[in-house]
């Protein structure tokens, strides 16, 4: 396993962002096709991506930091095989070396079904160990889904 990191996204790696995407993420988060994806990226402003590739080059983890509404963010998808593995904590603590505030959207529950029919698992208390704070007052609240802000400050 290795991390790499990238400025612009190739096709190949989007196609493989996708698949991990609608795999990991609630049902209700999913993109029909690639198209959808690209759509949702051309909106991000300054972004830098970190892949966590396997030894065969395909990606099993995604961080990506950009910039919305003036404010730095972020995302962060692990194939669920990863997990637990330190992988998502080593993709975190190298975006916090090159960033001094990150922001992000989580969803606070277990509520929603995942495309393989599974519960998605909150990362919640994953995002508390490593030192982000949940802002509770402030919340994402869709047709699709639930959220509340997470953020984390270098101290």
């Amino acid at each position: 396993m290795r991390f790499q990191q990238e400025n612009i996204l190739s096709l190949e790696q989007k196609k493989e962002i996708l698949d991990l995407w609608n795999n990991e993420y609630p049902l209700n988060l999913n993109y029909q096709d690639i198209s959808q994806l690209e759509d949702y990226l051309e909106k991000l402003k300054d972004q830098h991506h970190l892949l966590l590739l396997d030894e065969n080059d395909k990606i099993k983890g995604w961080y990506s930091d950009f910039i919305r509404e003036g404010e730095r963010w972020f995302l962060a998808i692990l194939d669920h095989k990863f997990q637990g593995r330190k992988f998502g904590r080593k993709m975190l603590e190298m975006a916090m070396e090159s960033n001094c505030v990150l922001n992000g959207w989580i969803i606070p529950n277990d509520d929603y079904l995942k495309s393989n029919g599974e519960f998605y698992k909150s990362p919640i208390g994953f995002y508390q160990k490593i030192g982000f704070q949940i802002l509770e007052n402030i919340k994402l609240e869709t047709e699709k889904i639930r959220a509340v802000k997470i953020q984390w400050r270098d101290s």
